[in-house]
């Protein structure tokens, strides 16, 4: 299946997740379609993302403020900040694993929504919050995750893809704020897209002004999908 013959469906509005003034609805594909890892891709490489296995793409009447974003990690150069964050944290130990529930993960995932979201609808979430957030059933999912003296860390929940690796969300410890570790997250997925000879790493969606989008900026290589077209960043 290709995107010319793939129906295209527009949500009812609902609440929107970065302005408490605004509402917000998705473009999604057919539902009767089969979901997997190949349309997945492809729609990815269109500016949808997922949620759980829900694949969507923002479309408000009144709203374009989420736009795709994504790094072209072969023109991608680390800055001296993003150095630093490597040099802090090369006494951890990373590894790829399967994605997966686990009460290790879980507690981890808690502690970082709690101390980060605690005012949000994400807060105090459950075991099937979790899974139904962050897994699927296509067999795309990993997790990179980082140690150190055996103790977890961080978690980066990663679909790898044709189209390339997708950042789906990273949970890390709170406490160790010194450690940049939603940063290091990035860059570890920069090098992994490298490693697998992928050309992008897909961010999910950049809001200008918006304060929990600003990290993306600081990301060289950066690419923004608009007009249907991948264009550099403005500031790039």
């Amino acid at each position: 299946m290709n995107s010319q013959n793939l129906s295209l469906y527009i949500t009812a509005e609902h609440e929107c997740g970065y302005y408490d003034d605004r509402q917000t609805s998705n473009l999604i594909p057919d539902p009767q379609i089969e979901m997997g890892s190949s349309l997945y891709s492809l729609l990815l490489s269109k500016g949808f993302r997922r949620s759980g296995e829900f694949v969507y793409r923002p479309h408000c009447k009144e709203c374009a403020a989420c736009i795709p974003c994504r790094i072209d990690v072969f023109s991608f150069k680390a800055s001296r900040n993003q150095r630093r964050c490597l040099r802090n944290n090369q006494n951890l130990t990373t590894h790829i694993k399967p994605a997966r529930f686990s009460e290790e993960y879980f507690s981890l995932y808690k502690r970082y929504i709690n101390g980060r979201h605690k005012d949000g609808s994400m807060a105090d979430p459950t075991p099937e919050d979790f899974s139904n957030f962050l897994l699927n059933n296509w067999k795309t999912s990993i997790f990179i995750e980082s140690r150190i003296k055996g103790k977890l860390l961080c978690v980066a929940v990663v679909d790898f893809l044709n189209a390339g690796p997708s950042a789906v969300y990273t949970f890390f410890e709170p406490e160790e704020k010194k450690r940049s570790l939603g940063t290091f997250a990035i860059l570890q997925q920069v090098w992994l897209a490298r490693l697998y000879q992928k050309e992008h790493l897909y961010l999910g969606y950049w809001i200008e002004n918006h304060p929990k989008m600003e990290y993306k900026r600081k990301f060289s290589g950066l690419e923004i999908y608009q007009q249907e077209i991948w264009q550099a960043f403005p500031e790039a």
